[in-house]
């Protein structure tokens, strides 16, 4: 039996199992692909105090940090979660069971699918939920990111290096996004502007050759051509092995108090999973701090 089990692997549960190392417990982390979450994706961290590199990089940071104290890995995928007698019972695809006194939720969120026609048929043949994973494929071609927040607007500049043309297509007049991420928008000549517009269909014969889209404020229905669309139109927390009784707000993000605890005694929830206002590395990095203290309290009696 471990003293925590934490599930996830991005920033926030690499740095719960620093400070629950360096607390003295015994641990594990549970991760289903490679350390580093969704931070591995991102093109450029410009805001994470005393670092400045590609999302890869940092993300390899905290591996290689977390390694070096001894932190054990279990690349496993968790199936379901209870608490019985006051611990905690996992158990992942593979059949395997674990057993911890605490758990901290890590999971964070996957990205949302538009539902429109075409999508499901099209995906992997040029339609993509990660442009930098993806965004090779389309050197020298026309992409389309559909999307308002910081990712969109992300995706859309990373693309403008590479794509001959990006159209960058938002439901609304204005953008979600930061300031500091709209204001560059304009240093991209090739990256157009399509507002008060939402996808219909996704279109193409072996591969995307189209997107029907329609003007909210005319009703009029257009194509734009291209060879890709890229999908960034947020996310949905990744909560389906969680016990019905853990509270969640109507987003489904897990709710939870100021110690990251959940309404069920010894389990806590940070990053992108949690029901937190504000979703970015540095936030998800202070939550795994705040749990993995007060996980390690809750164990200690």
């Amino acid at each position: 039996m471990k003293d925590i089990i934490i599930i996830g692997g991005g920033p926030g549960g690499l740095t719960a199992a620093i400070y629950a190392k360096r607390a003295g417990c015994d641990i594990s982390v549970f991760e289903c692909m490679s350390p580093g979450g969704q931070v591995m994706t991102t093109p450029e961290i410009e805001n994470y105090p005393g670092f400045s590199g590609t999302g890869f990089d940092l993300a390899m940071k905290f591996f290689e940090q977390t390694s070096a104290m001894g932190v054990d890995f279990q690349f496993e995928n968790i199936k379901s979660l209870k608490k019985e007698d006051g611990i905690f019972k996992l158990c992942c695809e593979s059949g395997a069971e674990f057993e911890a006194k605490s758990v901290i939720i890590a999971s964070g969120a996957r990205r949302r699918k538009l539902d429109i026609k075409g999508e499901g048929e099209f995906t992997g043949r040029g339609v993509s939920y990660c442009a930098t994973c993806d965004g090779n494929f389309f050197k020298e071609k026309i992409a389309v990111v559909v999307g308002g927040g910081n990712t969109a607007v992300e995706d859309a500049i990373y693309l403008s290096k590479l794509c001959s043309k990006v159209y960058l297509v938002h439901r609304r007049d204005s953008f979600r996004a930061s300031k500091v991420l709209t204001d560059k928008l304009p240093n991209h000549p090739n990256i157009e502007l399509v507002l008060n517009t939402v996808p219909l269909e996704i279109g193409g014969d072996d591969k995307v050759n189209k997107l029907i889209v329609s003007n909210k404020i005319t009703g009029e229905t257009s194509e734009i051509i291209t060879d890709a669309v890229f999908v960034a139109v947020g996310t949905i927390p990744e909560t389906s092995f969680l016990p019905s009784e853990v509270e969640l707000d109507k987003g489904g993000y897990v709710v939870t108090n100021n110690k990251c605890m959940t309404n069920i005694e010894g389990l806590y929830a940070i990053g992108d999973v949690r029901n937190t206002p504000l979703k970015q590395v540095i936030t998800a990095a202070a939550d795994g701090a705040v749990a993995a203290t007060y996980a390690a309290e809750y164990i200690g009696g």
